[in-house]
């Protein structure tokens, strides 16, 4: 007797067949949200290749199990040379500066960095006969919302080089599946946050410029203060309300992305989000209710083009791919983080 295999099977058995002696290249994999890529790629039994010049990531993040190499991928001849030592099935692109104050001050640096290159992967991953990439992109492409929880069709205009650079490689990647065999997805997500929950990854930047880290760093004693950019906000205690998704459940967004184009599922851009936005005071209260400890802070003024609210609406890929945060408490990503500070 046959088994009558349901849609998410037949698309994984298909997938995977795809996929079959090839691997998957991770752009950025020994990077916070690349490593946790790379986790459940391994997981569900895919050949993985880090590409990641460690500028940025770290390589105690790097997972036993995937390949690496390590360079630049603004590099043609190392990124080519790549191509042609390996057989890639598709492309998962983590590897981009994401600093917004940063931004600001060098937008050189961020329009070198996060577009130029993404330009020579993309030729060199054409070249190659592979046609399969997925993009993590923000929701800061949106700017200041109309309305809120942002919706994909809403306007977009960046209020910063980050979100600029984040937007052009989004309308490159449209340009270039108009006239070669380009098939995509765009993933927006704002505040990534948490930990695998084998503490076999976390946030490990140099230096740490995410919420969510620094303050468990106070709450640890790593650090003395977290300081609140901006309390004039128009928001209710005026502080910026931010969408904080799981790190583990962005990395499954990306595999069910990866089944839906391997499947020969059509190209698409779509929001992550819990649909539930925190404010920064908010965030710091939760932290000292799941640490148990004093958390300090100063108020700072606002930071340049941070917008006031971000929550964005994930109904397209819930209905598209089937999405669900598994991790929608805001306690239970901050408890995963802190478990991740205790172990460092």
């Amino acid at each position: 007797m046959v088994k009558d295999l349901s849609l998410a099977e037949r698309t994984k058995s298909m997938t995977m067949t795809c996929a079959e002696g090839r691997y998957i290249l991770v752009a950025g994999g020994a990077g916070y949200i690349g490593s946790h890529a790379v986790i459940a790629l391994l997981e569900r039994g895919y050949q993985v290749l880090v590409v990641d010049d460690l500028s940025t990531g770290r390589r105690e993040l790097l997972q036993p199990g995937c390949s690496l190499e390590e360079g630049d991928l603004g590099d043609p001849e190392f990124i080519r040379g790549v191509f042609a030592r390996y057989p890639v099935a598709a492309v998962m692109h983590f590897a981009a500066f994401s600093i917004v104050p940063e931004s600001v001050s060098d937008p050189v640096k961020y329009y070198r960095n996060n577009v130029a290159k993404t330009v020579t992967l993309l030729d060199a991953m054409l070249d190659a006969g592979c046609k399969v990439f997925i993009l993590s992109s923000t929701a800061a492409v949106y700017g200041e919302p109309e309305r809120t929880p942002i919706e994909e069709g809403m306007p977009t205009r960046p209020t910063n080089p980050y979100g600029r650079s984040k937007l052009m490689i989004e309308q490159i990647l449209a340009d270039v599946a108009a006239a070669r065999p380009l098939h995509y997805t765009s993933l927006r997500y704002f505040n990534a946050a948490g930990a695998d929950p084998g503490l076999r990854a976390g946030e490990l930047h140099e230096p740490e410029t995410h919420l969510i880290p620094i303050i468990l760093q106070v709450a640890a004693e790593i650090r003395p203060s977290v300081t609140v950019f901006g309390t004039d906000y128009p928001t209710h205690d005026g502080s910026c309300i931010r969408d904080y998704i799981h790190v583990t459940d962005l990395a499954e967004a990306h595999l069910l992305a990866l089944d839906h184009l391997l499947g020969g599922g059509s190209s698409g851009v779509y929001n992550l989000g819990n649909g539930t936005g925190f404010s920064v005071l908010e965030v710091i209260e939760t932290a000292r209710r799941v640490t148990g400890r004093k958390v300090h802070l100063v108020e700072g003024p606002r930071r340049p083009g941070d917008p006031a609210v971000l929550v964005a609406s994930s109904a397209r890929i819930a209905r598209d791919l089937g999405w669900r945060p598994r991790h929608q408490e805001l306690e239970q990503i901050i408890d995963t983080a802190w478990r991740w500070t205790l172990s460092r």
